[in-house]
């Protein structure tokens, strides 16, 4: 019985053994708070430290350049010029060494995120979470792709409502406003996704904002069915490039050619032009088809029918998006192209 002699008994031991865990905790807690306070002091510290010696190394590189423009290489001597160079080297590569550092440190939010989350600290402190937390992103990345490529169908070619439609595009308006929020985290924590790629997600926002609020009509029966094949061959593109970049990276990693906290992109990258060139065709076809798309809109938009608004601003953000992605692409590719043909050259 639970209030016989044994059982009470029993009691004050299993109480006497709580108090003693109880105390353990509490020295545990007590010492957890005061390592944190540690580690706080550490953090102002060294990020004081890193801005007083970036400060030092921009002074002491102008001082450097005026050393040179002063007293021209002939009469600068062999080792004068070649000590230059080693600390001008040693500079950049400690300029990068500062970044990694910053990684780890707080700093302060964007002005994105201040106005999202407020003047939070987001800076993940050690390597497993912000590993933890880029692999969360691209599995959200990719379990949204494939539900986003399921409704667009479902609305193409099962159910044509326009209830159904509103929900989709809901969905989109959710889907790029959280990419856009992760991806600011990411980046605070070491990522090096910047660019386009960070800023066409803005615009993806607002378009998908505005075919929410489309309203019913001839127009948008118009150019729905268009839409919803787009948002289908996007969504393909979309999984095609995760799952292929996804496994480049794994192997460049591996080998210590690209940085650990590299994301998969919705474009062309340049470590991509080893293995990942069949991409292009398919990329290039998604950029013409929102180029199409753009001219659709504005014959639309031409249209003495035509009332809404929102057939304007989706010209213009389609128009965006094309050129965008277009000249980013061309960029890369035809960067790289010019640095094999410098290194074909050497050989």
């Amino acid at each position: 019985m639970l209030f016989s002699p044994a059982g009470v008994s029993e009691c004050l031991r299993e109480w006497e053994d709580l108090e003693k865990d109880y105390q353990q905790i509490q020295d545990t807690h007590r010492l957890y708070k005061q390592k944190l306070e540690e580690v706080a002091k550490l953090q102002d510290s060294c990020s004081g430290a890193i801005a007083r010696q970036r400060k030092k190394l921009r002074e002491l590189t102008a001082s450097l350049q005026q050393c040179k423009e002063k007293q021209p290489t002939p009469k600068l001597s062999s080792e004068d010029v070649d000590s230059i160079s080693e600390i001008e080297d040693s500079i950049k590569d400690r300029t990068n060494a500062f970044l990694e550092m910053e990684a780890f440190l707080p700093k302060k939010n964007g002005l994105y995120l201040t106005l999202v989350l407020g003047n939070v600290n987001v800076t993940l402190l050690n390597k497993q979470s912000k590993f933890a937390y880029k692999d969360e992103y691209e599995k959200f990345k990719l379990v949204l792709t494939v539900i986003l490529f399921l409704f667009s169908f479902t609305c193409s070619f099962v159910f044509s409502y326009r209830a159904l439609d509103a929900l989709f595009n809901f969905l989109l308006v959710w889907y790029y406003c959280t990419l856009t929020i992760r991806e600011s985290i990411l980046i605070s924590n070491g990522s090096r996704i910047k660019g386009w790629w960070v800023f066409h997600h803005y615009v993806s926002t607002f378009l998908s904002g505005v075919m929410l609020t489309w309203p019913e009509g001839a127009l948008y029966q118009m150019f729905r069915n268009q839409f919803l094949s787009y948002c289908l061959y996007q969504s393909f593109v979309q999984f095609l490039q995760y799952y292929y970049q996804s496994g480049c990276l794994y192997r460049l990693r591996a080998l210590g050619e690209r940085h650990n906290m590299d994301l998969t992109v919705e474009g062309f990258q340049s470590y991509m032009w080893r293995g990942l060139t069949f991409l292009l065709p398919f990329l290039f076809f998604g950029h013409f088809w929102q180029l199409y798309n753009s001219i659709t809109l504005f014959r639309m938009f031409q249209l003495p029918e035509c009332k809404e608004w929102q057939v304007l601003m989706c010209c213009c953000s389609y128009m965006v998006l094309f050129m965008g992605n277009f000249f980013t692409t061309l960029g890369v590719v035809y960067q790289k192209y010019m640095n094999n043909q410098d290194k074909s050259k050497s050989l």
